[in-house]
């Protein structure tokens, strides 16, 4: 069975990929225009340090850095990042937030290094949500300790869940006495991890709230995968020196932080201007124009209001269908970066993306390990609110046919 969309109906672009994302054709543009230099040549020379400048430059202003703040560039994405914080940034002991797939990948991380006690785990159902609370002490006796990291999800890439993002307080420990109370005392608040791979650009964020606010470069920057960034506080760049330096463990096991992995030597190399081990120029070169096209656009209000205008549609839309469903069930939490629409059972999901796909509409399936019977649709800024909207009119047409 074949169903040809009517052209009127259709979106001007179909990628509505959950990453890698759209990317804008003025960015492969600039691409063409860098063929002879920078493309082919040192990434410590001048060309390519300019543009890892303006990216690292242009991210400072986008996010409106609080004093000390610096971004920091590594190779390897995301998931070598969960190795660099596990390996660089958690000193004894982390708690986890886990409400999908992708926050309980860095759990399980936390939870297999030796050289940690296992991580304190709060976790919700997928569609749902949960949030970091205030670590509570742990026994001596437990020989785990105190929390001093806590890690969570801006926004869960596999559902379409997203929580707003606000600092975790100082830890009370009892029997230690603290000014003014001599019942109890208090430990200094934990390092804040944010997973923003997918909401960073797009979601709006007070960077004061977080230590480490990390994420990728191919979903709201529309550029490719193979790099992390790290918006770093002093804290962390503080404790990442000092672990490195003393190397501290829980007893009985030792720790030991490969080159690529330290957080450290991506900074000292970010300070000037590279990474470590050379990067892919073409993603370099992506990512500094994306992040110029969102500056010269009206910066990050422009672009969480731009990706708002498409959830907004997208929702409204599956709200008025008797047979389509968003996941999140809790408006507060539904993510304006990634929907996530299950269907009616009636309704072959998988059958409705293979006909949008033979129409020129991309990667609506939903996250496979979540095995549900929805569409799971991006809307990152690179892609035109107008497009969602004809994507709705599509899915209509399809299911109408099918």
């Amino acid at each position: 069975m074949s169903i040809i969309i009517p052209a009127d109906l259709l979106p001007v672009d179909g990628r509505f990929g959950a990453g890698p994302s759209k990317v804008r054709l003025p960015q492969i543009e600039a691409l063409g225009r860098s063929a002879s230099s920078p493309m082919g040549t040192s990434h410590r020379q001048t060309p390519v340090k300019q543009i890892v400048r303006r990216i690292r430059s242009g991210l400072s202003e986008l996010f409106s850095l609080p004093d000390g703040y610096e971004v920091v560039l590594g190779n390897g994405g995301a998931t070598a990042f969960w190795a660099v914080a596990t390996a660089c940034l958690v000193e004894r002991r982390a708690q986890a937030v886990v409400f999908g797939e992708f926050g309980g990948k860095f759990a399980t991380e936390l939870a297999r290094a030796p050289f940690l006690a296992p991580p304190e785990i709060i976790e919700a159902p997928p569609g749902q949500v949960a949030f970091l609370s205030p670590p509570s002490f742990c026994a001596e006796s437990q020989n785990l300790g105190l929390i001093d990291t806590c890690a969570t999800v801006q926004n869960e890439t596999s559902t379409g869940a997203a929580v707003p993002i606000k600092r975790v307080s100082a830890v009370e420990r009892p029997g230690e006495p603290s000014p003014g109370d001599e019942a109890k005392g208090t430990e200094g608040p934990p390092l804040m991890l944010v997973d923003a791979t997918s909401a960073a650009g797009a979601l709006p964020i007070d960077i004061g709230q977080t230590d480490v606010y990390y994420f990728s470069p191919q979903k709201a920057f529309a550029s490719d995968g193979g790099l992390w960034v790290a918006i770093a506080s002093p804290a962390a760049i503080e404790r990442a020196a000092r672990i490195e330096r003393d190397l501290p463990a829980i007893p009985g096991t030792t720790r030991w932080i490969p080159e690529f992995l330290s957080f450290t030597t991506a900074l000292e190399n970010s300070r000037q201007d590279q990474t470590l081990n050379t990067p892919a120029i073409a993603t370099l070169i992506m990512f500094a124009e994306q992040v110029d096209w969102l500056l010269t656009n009206g910066g990050l209000p422009w672009a969480v209001g731009r990706s708002a205008e498409s959830a907004k549609t997208l929702y409204h839309w599956a709200d008025s269908r008797d047979w389509a469903t968003p996941f999140v069930t809790d408006p507060a939490y539904r993510s304006n970066v990634v929907g996530t629409i299950d269907l009616a059972d009636s309704i072959d999901a998988a059958e409705v993306v293979k006909q949008l796909r033979a129409n020129g509409i991309y990667d609506v399936f939903p996250y496979r390990k979540l095995g549900r019977n929805q569409l799971r649709v991006a809307m990152f800024p690179a892609i035109d609110p107008s497009d969602v909207a004809a994507l709705t009119r599509s899915i209509d047409y399809v299911v109408e046919n099918l």
